[in-house]
């Protein structure tokens, strides 16, 4: 018998929650977001696009990063290995200070 959500938190919880996940880097937003939809059960997923205002598909896609945790490859960081600004041959970021004139 699977467990059906079929409450809401009280809106000083909501206000909490929401608080809290402004804080959370992007990536754990949807972690945070999956962690409750998985904990709430059936009906979770519908009522926390409701609260965060994020959308269905950012929870099922933090649903599938909880399912690979274990391997994550970005454990520990903010971006990907390899994600984020290029550097130029000559150390800094490609399209900064040498387009200014620095």
């Amino acid at each position: 018998m699977a467990f059906v959500f079929s409450g809401t938190d009280s809106a000083e919880a909501e206000v909490a929650a929401r608080a809290f996940y402004e804080t959370l880097s992007e990536k754990d937003q949807r972690r945070y977001v999956a962690v409750e939809a998985r904990r709430m059960g059936f009906g979770g997923i519908e009522y926390l696009v409701g609260v965060f205002g994020c959308s269905r598909k950012t929870i099922e896609r933090g649903l599938d990063e909880l399912d690979q945790l274990p391997g994550d490859p970005a454990a520990g960081r903010v971006r990907r290995p390899g994600g984020g600004r290029k550097k130029s041959r000559s150390g800094t970021a490609v399209g900064t200070e040498s387009d200014f004139g620095a």
